[in-house]
């Protein structure tokens, strides 16, 4: 008989509740990791992006998953954002392979790096449509889309669905807090609000995140949670190792005690509307009841014409509409522009006031890193600038 793992972290009860009202943990003793790993059939090596998935699902960044989904789940969700059992998800968690001599009923030893990460248990093995799947996750099937072409050049051609005892965790350049551990942190009671980015921080950042938590429906003593993702994300986006030296740099500098900082270990779809519903029920696990969600959240673009995959407030009305059942509020992105008169203000404020607006486009500011131009500190802190710099 498989030892049971320990099913949950008790929380305080002033935090909100988990997804699904259990806050999963799938790590099994190290005394007991011999007798899980007997009768095991064999290895699987993950990939990048399998291991993000190990990890949240060990940790209970995807509670109430046990594992990773069986087939009418995952056919539940790409159909209608849901489990077969009703509970919202935006996107299905899956392990891919391409070994078709995978049978149920086997305990497959997951691998990643030298690292022995957790035993599935295979109880669901099937072929997926990854047409069908491609329209109903990510609202095309052009493989100009990154996760289009994710699920068809990447992943495997079978999905495995099952149950999973952890037994490590990946070892990552940056530390990945646990749902546990990022809870234990946060004051009973009050408001968190969750800032989600993909990116290397920059001012306006900042300038968001620290002004959402004045906020009308945030309460007056709130905490942020900075908790960008830092998996594999788009093919020209800077590398997470880069990205949480950013983070780290200006944590180091910044005193404000109604911030909290921490790193997920998460790979990025860019999947707008399904993608912000899953950010939100993650955060959610990880205490926090208030989600800010920008234009665009997750977007990205056809790189033959340009075109947007996703309305511009698509993602936001998408995640509003669920909030409630969630049992949490979206915070919707302010628009803010820099102003040579009174620095960072709203649009709407700037345009109202005629003041002037200062720009600088993504495609210049990296023109200007690689030529050793002085960055303006409007746009971006110095020690950032360093931290990008040493990177290349």
């Amino acid at each position: 008989m498989i030892p049971e793992p320990s099913t949950a972290h008790r929380t305080r009860p002033g935090l909100i509740a988990p997804h699904g009202g259990v806050l999963v943990d799938l790590q099994v003793p190290v005394s007991q990791h011999e007798t899980v790993k007997a009768g095991v059939t064999r290895a699987v090596e993950c990939s990048d992006r399998n291991a993000c998935d190990v990890e949240l699902l060990t940790v209970g960044g995807f509670s109430p998953l046990r594992g990773f989904m069986h087939e009418a789940d995952y056919h539940a969700v790409v159909e209608g954002n849901r489990t077969s059992s009703g509970l919202l998800f935006g996107l299905p968690i899956v392990m891919d392979t391409d070994d078709a001599s995978i049978a149920v009923g086997e305990r497959v030893l997951l691998t990643y790096r030298g690292q022995d990460l957790a035993v599935l248990t295979v109880e669901s093995r099937w072929e997926p449509d990854k047409v069908r799947e491609a329209a109903g996750c990510y609202g095309t099937t052009s493989i100009e889309h990154p996760a289009v072409r994710m699920i068809c050049s990447e992943r495997g051609r079978f999905y495995l669905g099952g149950a999973l005892q952890g037994l490590e965790l990946p070892s990552r350049e940056f530390p990945c807090k646990t749902p546990a551990l990022v809870r234990a942190d946060l004051p009973d009671d009050q408001d968190v609000v969750a800032f989600q980015c993909r990116n290397p921080i920059h001012r306006a950042h900042y300038e968001l995140f620290t002004r959402a938590l004045h906020a009308t429906n945030v309460s007056e003593a709130a905490v942020v949670l900075v908790h960008p993702t830092c998996g594999p994300t788009q093919e020209d986006d800077i590398a997470g190792t880069v990205r949480f030296q950013t983070y780290e740099r200006l944590a180091a500098e910044v005193a404000n005690p109604r911030i909290r900082w921490a790193y997920l270990p998460y790979a990025m779809h860019m999947a707008g509307p399904r993608e912000a519903l899953q950010h939100m029920l993650i955060r959610k696990n990880y205490g926090c009841t208030h989600f800010i969600i920008g234009r665009d959240m997750a977007g990205c673009k056809s790189s033959l014409s340009g075109d947007d995959f996703y309305g511009p407030y698509a993602a936001q009305d998408f995640a509003r509409d669920h909030a409630t059942e969630l049992g949490m509020e979206t915070v919707p992105s302010l628009n803010l522009v820099y102003t040579e008169e009174e620095g960072y203000v709203t649009a709407e404020h700037a345009e109202a006031r005629g003041l002037h607006i200062r720009k600088l486009s993504g495609t210049q500011f990296r023109k200007m890193l690689r030529g050793g131009e002085d960055i303006p500190e409007w746009f971006a802190f110095r020690s950032v600038v360093e931290v990008l710099r040493d990177a290349g």
